[in-house]
């Protein structure tokens, strides 16, 4: 028999009030201990006195809800405890319930995990309820709902049920492939073809958006130039406190400072670097130089601070024109953004420079976005359909079918996720 878990499912005490949740099959008969065995109608809060059954001391006056399953949130037997939010309650609660016959605490996610066991939710809006509980902008936090709604897995049972139609077809011509009067095979594996070749141009356009991880970690933004250009002084003008140490000394920043920081809604990830010299014989800053380029390499957005234009720097970069308050640089080169460290000058040009490239590097609003597991599989299937699409056996093209509706399962969490489990369940606190 499954166990009976329960656990507070509101916030840490002291609180107005706190939510203990119990999940499970002994989930009524611990609350009709609790109550005294007063009688509780489904699905409607009522009004009790709690007791510790083995004493039948009162702990708490408390509202009352009783969820019958499979209709629930885990799809089993739930029930509402509202007590009062103070330390001393939520401990006594959890030690009455602890001794109840067949309950124990929960673990973290677990109830989100029994919700994936029993078909209330699927994978992607568990890793979509993951990511809305540690949302901490308005993206992360649409993004996460969409997914949590179940977006994702609306167009992934879309893509299996027209894929599980061309399965069936080809699976036909190959069945009937020895009565050649019964079926026109080539017609069909033809059909079937054309099928696979607009699946894997549907699942490409969904691979050609930005990633999950952008909204999720912050776009990365490499300050960098040659030394002593202002860079730890616009970072820390950008951050708004003092992340990186700043002097006058050339080569002070010897390694990458890293910051994040929420601006109009969209996380960033700003890096400070050591400065870009042509050559060293200082070996502590020779690494700073080569970790600078290692930074400058993975940035989504580089804002160069040298007087002169970088060269080899594939990544996009954005031309700044720093310390204008300096005598003699009051002039802005054509293209560059102007910046001051005694003065707000260039502020709002420069984070609206950011904000238009951030438009091109993060996930439309319409679109489902992919974390790296799911973009994994997805480039899986599309592999698969590739092939299929390319090829006229029909054996092959039957493989690549159902290597391609693997995928989708494994997306889904149909097939093949016990480890992704243990590490997304990982991440929830223990009561959801």
């Amino acid at each position: 028999m499954t166990d009976t878990i329960f656990a507070l499912s509101s916030g840490s005490p002291p609180a107005a009030l706190a939510v203990i949740r119990i999940s499970g099959p002994q989930a009524f008969a611990a609350v009709r201990a609790l109550t005294g065995g007063a009688s509780l109608h489904p699905r409607r809060a009522s009004l009790r006195r709690l007791r510790d059954p083995s004493s039948d001391e009162a702990i708490d006056r408390a509202l009352v809800i009783l969820f019958p399953g499979p209709q629930t949130a885990t799809g089993e037997d739930l029930a509402e405890l509202h007590v009062h939010g103070s330390r001393a309650v939520v401990r006594r609660m959890e030690a009455v319930l602890s001794a109840q016959p067949g309950l124990r605490a929960a673990q973290a996610g677990e109830f989100t995990r029994r919700a994936l066991e029993n078909g209330r939710i699927d994978l992607t809006e568990a890793e979509g309820l993951a990511d809305l509980l540690a949302a901490e902008t308005e993206g992360q936090r649409r993004a996460a709902l969409r997914a949590a709604e179940g977006h994702l897995r609306q167009r992934i049972e879309a893509w299996n049920d027209t894929l599980l139609g061309l399965s069936a077809m080809i699976e036909a011509a190959i069945d009937h492939s020895d009565e050649p009067d019964a079926v026109d095979e080539d017609g069909i594996t033809a059909t079937v073809r054309a099928g696979a070749g607009q699946l894997a141009d549907a699942i490409a356009a969904m691979l050609a958006q930005p990633p999950a991880e952008r909204l999720r970690d912050g776009i990365r933004v490499v300050l960098a130039g040659p030394p002593n250009s202002g860079k730890s002084t616009l970072l820390n003008r950008m951050v708004g406190r003092d992340a990186a140490i700043v002097s006058p000394i050339a080569g002070t920043t010897r390694d990458r400072i890293e910051a994040p920081v929420v601006r109009d809604g969209i996380a960033w990830l700003l890096t400070d670097t050591a400065g870009l010299a042509e050559a060293t014989d200082d070996p502590i800053e020779a690494i700073g130089i080569a970790r600078t380029h290692e930074s400058v390499a993975a940035a989504d957005i580089v804002l160069w601070l040298g007087d002169a234009n970088p060269v080899g720097i594939a990544s996009d970069v954005i031309l700044v024109h720093p310390r204008g308050d300096v005598p003699g640089r009051a002039v802005v080169p054509p293209g560059r953004v102007a910046v001051s460290a005694l003065a707000d000058d260039g502020d709002a040009a420069l984070w609206g420079a950011l904000t238009a490239r951030a438009k091109e590097l993060l996930p439309s609003g319409d679109v489902p976005t992919l974390n790296q597991r799911q973009r994994q599989l997805c480039g899986t299937a599309h592999q698969s359909l590739c092939v299929a699409a390319g090829i006229g056996d029909p054996l092959v093209i039957a493989e690549e079918f159902r290597l391609a509706r693997a995928a989708f399962d494994a997306i889904t969490g149909r097939s093949h996720v016990e480890d992704v489990l243990d590490a997304l369940f990982g991440r929830f606190c223990i009561g959801k």
